[in-house]
């Protein structure tokens, strides 16, 4: 066996590790560093970036503890039948790791998954105790995030949780054929049942007792999970379907899409290319809106089960539904405000407290920062009437030619 260098191995394993999009760091509970004995205040430039709702960047050390696997999935790189070349980190290694990054200011926290080494269990357990380490004995404050495995024992994801600050279990595909056909070691169920674990043991960490203590922190910024997208025949409806149960059944914080893309030695069942990223982009579109603006997942996806790779889920959903317009700015209540293409969530609110003080105008909205652009054909207000178009027509104003789509 070659032995490998602590630089050889952060060279494959933070690669192996690009394919896991479910690494941001937002929503976890800040640690005071004022008394000096612990690590994690960095705020420099990292390896790997995660983005908080608030636009801040979060420099984060995202590695697999090791690319071994003895699980043979279809869509996965680091499958046992892969030719890729393989390394492991010790629990003392990634420890080492971590600490150094940070004192050279260059990471913020941790994000570690793994491959299945020997068995579930022998694997979350050394990510568990890498968690432990850093926590106890290095005083790490900084920000982790485990990839924790659905076969392993309640006990260990328990133990997880009380060190991390996020847990995700990957779904990996929307539909559970797909996850039967691509992955038949493994369990659509038992996937399900661990997120439930994870859930249950989050609301029960928010309780009080009679005495009003509360249970022990438990991953205070929640769980996430990821799914593949076009690496199987699932439509994007089959897609924000799933996402739609997982939010509401298992209380994710966020759901990641991760476009499908070939690997070497793939195999016969998997697609020769990968689908257009601006799919991914549209996904992450339409889950913004069941999240935030009150859609639903039978509402965004159309007829076909795809979503339009032209205009964005929003503007494709006013265009199907012309004759819910034009909306009257002054009158309309918030959930209809937040269909108009060009109104934010933030632009709606101050729509909202601005209508109290006097009649808007399209003036107004100006300053308040509606994109107006979009939502000029769907609104009337003083100052400003929608002249009637039909979808075709404004679908060719907002489209654009093909060669410019683009997902910026």
């Amino acid at each position: 066996m070659v032995k490998r260098t602590i630089s050889d191995k952060l060279a494959i394993l933070a690669d192996a590790a690009k394919y896991d999009a479910s690494c941001a760091s937002s929503g976890g509970q800040k640690r005071s560093s004022k008394d000096g004995k612990g690590l994690g205040s960095s705020g420099g430039s990292g390896i790997c970036h995660a983005y908080a709702p608030d636009g801040r960047c979060i420099s984060l050390l995202k590695i697999l503890m090791t690319n071994f696997c003895i699980y043979d999935c279809a869509y996965c790189i680091n499958r046992a039948s892969s030719h890729v070349e393989r390394a492991r980190f010790s629990v003392e290694e990634v420890v080492s790791l971590t600490v150094e990054f940070y004192r050279r200011n260059y990471i913020e926290g941790l994000f570690l998954s793994s491959g299945i080494i020997r068995s579930p269990d022998d694997t979350m357990a050394d990510m568990v105790r890498i968690a432990r380490t850093l926590r106890q004995q290095e005083n790490f404050r900084g920000y982790i995030h485990l990839k924790t495995i659905p076969d392993a024992a309640p006990e260990l994801i328990d133990e997880a949780g009380k060190w991390a600050d996020r847990l995700s279990i990957n779904v990996e595909l929307p539909t559970d054929k797909g996850l039967s056909d691509y992955a038949p070691e493994k369990s659509a169920q038992q996937i399900r049942t661990a997120m439930a674990e994870v859930r249950n043991r989050r609301e029960a960490a928010k309780e009080r007792s009679h005495k009003g203590r509360r249970a022990g922190r438990f991953a205070p910024a929640g769980q996430s999970t990821q799914m593949i997208v076009g690496a199987d025949a699932a439509h994007d409806g089959d897609i924000l379907h799933s996402a739609s149960r997982l939010y509401s059944g298992y209380h994710l914080s966020r759901v990641y899409y991760s476009a499908f893309s070939p690997i070497p030695d793939a195999s016969k069942l998997l697609p020769l290319k990968r689908p257009p990223l601006m799919r991914e982009h549209r996904l992450y579109q339409a889950d913004w809106l069941m999240r935030f603006y009150g859609f639903e997942a039978g509402e965004i996806a159309p007829p076909s089960g795809m979503l339009d790779l032209e205009v964005d889920p929003k503007m494709a959903w006013a265009l199907a539904h012309r004759e819910q317009f034009p909306v009257d700015v002054n009158r309309a209540p918030r959930e209809l405000l937040l269909r108009v293409p060009g109104f934010g969530t933030r632009s709606v609110e101050r729509i909202l407290a601005a209508r109290k003080h006097g009649t808007l105008r399209y003036e107004t909205l100006v300053k308040i920062g509606c994109v107006m652009k979009h939502a000029r054909p769907f609104i009337t207000l003083p100052g400003w009437t929608a002249r009637s178009l039909d979808a075709q027509d404004l679908r060719a104003r907002f489209a654009p030619p093909p060669e410019q789509l683009s997902l910026f």
